[in-house]
């Protein structure tokens, strides 16, 4: 993601969107009552009602919403940002329904009344540079390229060619290829140490390449789909959801890590859990973290209960307490088992 202004006296941000993960940290920091602005297509009527030839056309407009709610499924590529609009062209009226389609490439502003530390931190968090080092590689029968990924794009390390026998044709020439790549591969396993790798071809040649592929590098490996080996097709497996799918892993383990040490203050009395009783220990500055699930505040927003929640999050920020969200799926499923919502304490319960 990248952070084109940001203007916290007016409550603006505006940023850009590169990836699909960025869209899964644009749902943790967009909020019920947010507005939000951007181009987007809407359909419009062309001529009166009372017309026979009244038309429908789409068009791109710059529109801005208030937020009612946010829909993001995991592994897709669009956030849908549903709310009502604010301020628009003359023949958009206001008042009505309208959905954002936000994908790799949206440029959108939000306006928050109040911006809180912890969504400060995830824009910052999406912005910073990768920590898992991936290594993609876009193969076919013919061609093969080797890139390493950087936060702000890739650097192409290398291009193979070969002949290859066609599928229907058994010969020497599809293996020799195919071991030229793992070869290949296993150069830049040892000298980059990458900790994940993502193979990606047209059809089935990954398939194949899989075959011939040790146990050792596949337990590295995740497949995924693009339409050529060219350099551009690059950019496909960028905003593919199975890029996502390898950074949510090492998501999993920080997550997984705070767990652990959740359950370490529960067991020696430095914990609090639950709405009730997390909402005691914050009122009065016990809580040195607070851990919140996002399965819950979606429930919170459901049930029109996120302001609560929301307060309650402020108010262990404004007590110095860090506020941690928790999306990935086993941590989430811990947290949920504690009510949703937890904290480690600054001071053993008496």
């Amino acid at each position: 993601m990248q952070i084109i202004k940001k203007n916290l006296k007016h409550g603006e941000v505006i940023v850009k969107i590169n990836n699909p993960e960025d869209l899964w940290f644009l749902n943790q920091v967009i909020d019920v009552d947010d507005t939000v602005k951007g181009r987007t297509e809407r359909k419009l009527k062309i001529g009166k009602e009372d017309e026979r030839k009244q038309s429908i056309v789409r068009k791109t407009l710059f529109l801005e919403l208030k937020v009612e709610k946010t829909e993001f499924h995991k592994y897709s590529d669009n956030l849908r940002i549903s709310g009502v609009i604010l301020q628009g062209p003359d023949d958009v009226s206001k008042g009505t329904h309208h959905t954002f389609n936000v994908e790799a490439g949206s440029i959108i502003t939000i306006k928050k009344q109040e911006w809180l530390s912890y969504q400060l931190e995830k824009l910052k968090e999406a912005t910073q540079k990768l920590k898992t080092k991936i290594l993609i590689v876009l193969m076919d029968r013919e061609e093969a390229l080797f890139a390493l990924l950087k936060h702000q794009g890739y650097e192409v390390l290398a291009r193979l060619k070969g002949e290859v026998a066609k599928k229907s044709v058994e010969g020497s020439g599809k293996k020799n290829f195919y071991n030229e790549i793992i070869e290949k591969l296993k150069e830049y396993n040892k000298r980059l140490e990458p900790h994940n790798i993502i193979i990606s071809s047209p059809s089935f040649w990954k398939e194949y390449l899989m075959k011939e592929m040790s146990d050792e590098l596949k337990q590295k490996i995740t497949l995924s789909t693009c339409s050529d080996v060219k350099e551009t097709a690059i950019k496909e497996v960028l905003q593919r959801p199975e890029l996502f799918k390898v950074l949510e892993s090492d998501r999993a383990a920080k997550e997984l890590s705070m767990i652990e040490d959740l359950l370490k203050a529960i067991s020696k009395d430095e914990a609090c859990y639950g709405l009730a009783e997390c909402k005691e220990k914050i009122m009065i500055g016990a809580v040195k973290e607070l851990l919140v699930s996002y399965e819950f505040m979606q429930k919170a927003r459901q049930e029109n209960k996120h302001k609560e929640i929301e307060g309650l999050m402020k108010q262990a920020e404004k007590m110095k307490a860090k506020v941690h969200i928790l999306s990935t799926e086993e941590a989430e499923k811990k947290l949920v088992g504690l009510g949703g919502i937890a904290g480690i304490l600054r001071w053993k319960q008496q």
